[in-house]
């Protein structure tokens, strides 16, 4: 018969200023100790406790105990699982934990407590209980990935101390992007989603497109020759990706190398970042410099001549620890499953410079460069009802065709906190990009003959650039037993750039079946220019947001933002150009109710504003896009914390979306309406100690419900590109003790189905699963992995860039080993 688990009361609790500095205890009864398993994830301390009770379950708070400290919270986690979080103002606090058979101590030596703490209390005072004497013995953090593993035994004295290690695990517990605030991801009424770094690295996802596959309702869309980061989500494409909360260029596949964690906001985010499309908006967290030394070095090589070597190193420039550093850089060189003769090279840094002006302000100066050159890829074509019988390794345009992208960002960030309860922030950020490809376009396929009619050499030479300025004020203060968090900001952002296209009609044509290449002509005989245009956009936004605790367990969230969206354009082949300004306001209001700790129910409403550039004939802009969302769902913090779920359904409804004019192929149409909805699940975190989890499954219903041309564009049409059913799931275990201590492995299903491949839904991509799996092993500084992608072969298509052309096959069977060493 199994052995019960022994559950041990924490039979007080209390909040005490010490010589050592503010600690946290938590009394057991004499001769019963308990394990703590500690984490850092961003500015927030998290503590779990197993097999432990507070007295009649209560919660224990207290916002701002101390300098540098936001609040500290004791929570039931469950049933049997206690938590205790600490979170910073700003930077991760630093806290030793203590261990004796008589209590829990957490100290945090660097805070001063700005008032006298009245012990709080879960139970009758009882004997405080005060740590033995014993000396601490030093215990390692925890290795990324790795729970840490307490040796206490009764009697003896154990400390850990947890410093700004790097995020570890596959649950992070806060995020930013759908709040601008340090929000718990349980308070946020919206379905949002975190990719850590670990999963990142487990799954060795060195493009996002990998790493987005972990997320329910999210698929790859049009991505121009495999040259974009562009994705639907809940059925709506979206081209913009936010760094840090600021819009970055198309430009490019995004670099994995500088990132923290990955956050995607489901559903309209027009009130914080502006003109979005409604479907959501992924924002890139980067990583920032740490005050304790850390260098990381990692080697991946793997199938098609992949070599890429990257660093990543950090740490304090001088002795008071006032001036940090960041520096992550990766080179790239590989070959192309694909019958190319261009192979693929990118030179990506990032260095970040952080200046503590004093306790209470920072400065950030950010720079990062990407030189990038590669295949440009249209893919393969349709063929009757499906994709053409052909190998996925066929090239049907010319094996030289080529893209090339470089990039240059910076900016700033200034932080400055005038007391524990008032935050201004002030951000700006410059980023250009020049654009280059040359390659042969396909024109219509006679599907009798396999025979492409009149190719087209085709060349584009692109410059863009954005400015972007942020500044917000958050104020936290209550109105008699209500707690606000208010958000004030405003937003400036100019985007202008341009560039031509030049392009020659040419034969002979290419069959797909027999294909035969080598007919390409110089640049210099690309003598009919196509394109010559500038354009400019200026935005202005301003919002207001309120985070309302009514009660402990009722939340609201209300903002609002109006903008202001100013376009010009002009066309200097043809000598015209044309402006249009467009404002709107854009509410969000959700509630979140949590009848037990670990549950949260919520609803919500929101709205998108996107302006529309396209014309009609007459010359004559269509209306913005409006989007409106109705959410409802339930989020839950299973196994005693340790793994978080959300299950949301969904109905987003877009107004006034553009469609080619069919008899006026240059112009466009308002199409009507197009409706979205769909349920999804997600969970993520760990199940045992050493075993990790991310899991996702969306069911999503994308049709036109209003066409103004029913004849083309009949109401019931699917969104291209976008499957009914996803599905995913990714897992490692790591053996935790031993002598294969530090062993892991990892599977992983990556479901779609079958997806419309345009939008008059005349063909079909294929529904598929892939597989992949992972070996790794870690000890002390170094890891070693392999990963192994599409294991079973699977042919498969991932997205469609426009109309039968342009279908972008999936990779076949693929290996990556990685070898990294950390200091």
């Amino acid at each position: 018969m199994a052995q019960q688990t022994k559950i041990t009361q924490v039979t007080n609790v209390q909040l005490q200023q010490t010589d050592k500095g503010l600690a946290v205890i938590l009394e057991t009864p004499e001769g019963e100790s308990l394990q703590v398993f500690p984490a850092g994830f961003g500015n927030t301390f998290v503590a779990n406790i197993p097999n432990a009770q507070l007295a009649e379950g209560k919660t224990v708070r207290q916002e701002n105990p101390a300098s540098g400290i936001a609040s500290i919270a004791v929570t039931q986690q469950g049933t049997n699982n206690i938590r205790v979080t600490v979170t910073g103002t700003r930077d991760l606090p630093k806290v030793e934990v203590a261990t004796s058979d008589r209590a829990i101590t957490l100290t945090l030596p660097e805070a001063l407590a700005q008032q006298p703490a009245p012990p709080a209390s879960t139970a009758p005072p009882q004997t405080q209980a005060t740590p033995e004497a014993t000396p601490p013995q030093e215990a390692v953090p925890p290795k990324e990935g790795e729970t840490q593993q307490p040796t206490t035994t009764q009697g003896e004295e154990q400390e850990i101390v947890v410093t700004d290690e790097r995020e570890t695990g596959y649950s992070v517990p806060d995020a930013s992007t759908a709040t601008r605030t340090d929000t718990p991801i349980r308070d946020i009424p919206q379905s949002i989603q975190v990719i850590p770094q670990q999963v990142l690295e487990d799954q060795q996802a060195i493009r996002l497109k990998e790493a987005l596959r972990n997320v329910s309702g999210v698929s790859e869309d049009s991505n121009f020759g495999g040259a974009l980061d562009r994705f639907n989500i809940r059925g709506f494409s979206q081209n913009t990706v936010l760094r840090d909360g600021f819009r970055i260029g198309e430009g490019g596949l995004r670099e994995t190398a500088n990132l923290e964690r990955i956050e995607i906001l489901k559903g309209p985010s027009s009130v914080l970042y502006g003109s979005l499309e409604p479907g959501g908006i992924v924002n890139l967290v980067t990583k920032q410099p740490l005050s304790e030394p850390f260098y990381s070095f990692d080697f991946q090589a793997g199938s098609y001549d992949l070599y890429r070597p990257s660093i990543d190193l950090s740490g304090p420039l001088n002795a008071d620890k006032t001036l940090l550093y960041r520096l992550n850089a990766v080179y790239e060189s590989s070959d192309s499953f694909r019958d190319y003769d261009q192979n693929t090279e990118r030179f990506f840094i990032a260095p970040v410079l952080t200046w503590k002006i004093g306790d209470n302000t920072s400065l950030n100066f950010e720079f990062d460069y990407l030189n990038l050159e590669q295949p440009f890829d249209r893919g393969v074509v349709a063929f009757g009802d499906g994709v053409a019988d052909i190998p996925i390794t066929r090239v049907l345009g010319d094996p030289n065709d080529v893209y090339k992208l470089e990039e240059i960002g910076a900016g700033y960030r200034l932080e400055h906190r005038f007391n524990e309860n008032l935050l201004l922030r002030n951000a700006f950020r410059f980023q250009q990009s020049n654009t280059f490809d040359q390659k042969t376009q396909p024109g219509e396929l006679d599907e009798a003959t396999g025979d492409f009619i009149e190719r087209r050499f085709d060349s584009n030479d692109d410059t863009e650039k954005r400015y972007a300025l942020q500044t917000d004020l958050t104020g936290k203060f209550s109105t008699g037993s209500i707690q606000h968090t208010l958000l004030f900001g405003f937003d400036l952002a100019r985007e202008e750039g341009g560039g031509t296209n030049n392009g020659l009609p040419f034969t002979p044509d290419i069959n797909i079946f027999n294909p035969v290449y080598g007919f390409r002509r110089p640049l210099s005989e690309y003598t009919v220019p196509r394109r010559d245009d500038f354009s400019k956009t200026d935005r202005l936004g301003i919002f207001l947001q309120d985070q309302i605790a009514l009660l402990d367990n009722l939340k609201l969230l209300i903002g609002g933002r109006f903008d202001v969206v100013d376009q010009e354009s002009e066309d200097r082949l043809e000598d015209t150009s044309s402006s249009q300004s467009e404002d709107a306001f854009s509410p969000r209001i959700g509630i979140v109710y949590q009848p037990i700790e670990p549950i949260s129910l919520y609803a919500s409403y929101s709205q998108s504003f996107v302006p529309n550039s396209a014309t009609r004939v007459d010359g004559s802009f269509l209306e913005p896009e409006r989007g409106t969302q109705y959410e409802v769902g339930i989020k839950g913090e299973l196994f005693d914390g340790r793994l978080a779920a959300t299950l949301a359904g969904y109905e987003i409804t877009k107004k006034n979306v553009g469609t080619t004019d069919p008899d006026n192929p240059d112009f466009s149409l308002p199409l009507g309406e197009v409706r979205s909805r769909g349920i999804e699940f997600d969970v993520n975190g760990e199940i045992l100690p050493g075993w990790n989890i991310i899991a996702s499954y969306g069911h999503i219903d994308s049709e036109v419900t209003a066409s103004s041309d029913p004849e083309s564009f009949p109401v019931g049409l699917r969104t291209a590109n976008v499957p009914r059913n996803t599905a995913s799931l990714w897992t490692t275990y790591r053996i935790q003790s031993g002598d294969l201590q530090g062993l892991g492995f990892g599977i992983g299903l990556f479901h779609a189905d079958e997806k419309p491949g345009d939008d008059e839904n005349t063909y079909e991509l294929p529904s598929y699963v892939r597989t992949d799996a992972a070996i790794f092993y870690r000890r002390n500084n170094w890891q070693a992995a392999i990963n192994f992608r599409n294991l079973f072969d699977v042919k498969y298509y991932e997205s469609v860039n426009f109309g039968r052309g342009a279908i972008q096959p999936g990779t076949p069977f693929t290996v990556i080993g990685s070898f990294s060493v950390e200091f």
